[in-house]
């Protein structure tokens, strides 16, 4: 029995249900439930409740997970207290986003913990940064998770999601999403990213009257356009650096606000290497 099967029972535990485990695990739901039905032969008995509408993981399968983790994390705390230095050069991409938020505190803590890991940084979309990962051109990246699909030769770890909010000019007074919209124009978060895309399905169902000439995608270019009074937007909530410079109003979307996943990605055979594995915990929240 394969070690990732048992990841994949962790994500679906996790996420309630095959869908989400798949989402998580960036697998079709048929080859999460396959990996299911495989891991209960090898058992000999059931892990999933499938007498109603919705399969259910019974107590066995809550106790095989228990197991298993507890024994990752132990031979994880074994490879660490054993292995060498960690000492190469690593090629890292990320999309621009996160080259504020994300890496500072990625970077000290990699630097902190192995001073002779040499970090290169690459920044691209993520669309770009995968096909570069494929090709061999970087070795790892944190890059937003694509919505389904995805290569069977890449490794995705979810590591964070980011919640889509929209934000106003901050001498505005509405309170109602489409009543912004028709005060203001809409500039858009580019469609070609995945957040962009998110944010325009949310746009069409709530405000299809919203009128668009600014289409960008550098989140630091929308919250100052925003900031100026030129618009409104719907993208990642800015962090307090961009607040702090070009101040907005921020909305909250309510609960089915959409989000996107960030996760970090390398190659599967890549996998088990020092200097990614290195990296993936400087990335982990």
């Amino acid at each position: 029995m394969k070690i990732e099967s048992f990841r994949t029972l962790n994500a679906v535990l996790r996420g309630g249900s095959f869908a989400a485990g798949a989402a998580d695990m960036n697998l079709s739901p048929s080859a999460v439930s396959l990996q299911m039905k495989q891991m209960e032969e090898y058992f000999g008995q059931p892990l999933f409740d499938r007498s109603a509408l919705q399969v259910r993981p019974n107590a066995f399968a809550a106790e095989v997970d228990t197991v298993l983790q507890e024994a990752l994390a132990r031979l994880d705390e074994l490879r660490r207290r054993s292995t060498p230095a960690v000492e190469g050069r690593v090629r890292l991409g990320t999309i621009e986003p996160l080259q504020v938020t994300l890496l500072p505190p990625l970077l000290r803590k990699l630097r902190e913990r192995y001073p002779l890991l040499d970090v290169r940084l690459e920044r691209g979309r993520a669309t770009e940064l995968t096909e570069r990962l494929k090709k061999g051109d970087i070795d790892a990246a944190i890059i937003t998770q694509p919505e389904t699909g995805g290569s069977s030769r890449l490794s995705w770890t979810p590591l964070f999601r980011e919640t889509l909010v929209l934000i106003a000019p901050p001498e505005s007074r509405e309170t109602r999403i489409a009543e912004l919209f028709q005060q203001y124009e809409w500039i858009r978060f580019d469609k070609t990213t995945i957040g962009g895309r998110l944010a325009a399905r949310y746009v069409a169902q709530h405000a299809p009257h919203a009128r668009c000439r600014i289409d960008m995608q550098s989140l630091a270019a929308l919250t100052a356009l925003v900031s100026a009074g030129l618009g409104v937007c719907v993208l990642p909530e800015p962090g307090p650096n961009l607040l702090n410079v070009h101040p907005v109003r921020v909305l909250s979307l309510g609960k089915q606000a959409p989000y996107r996943q960030i996760s970090f990605v390398c190659r599967q055979a890549d996998q088990e290497s020092r200097l990614v594995q290195a990296l993936l915990e400087g990335a982990r929240p």
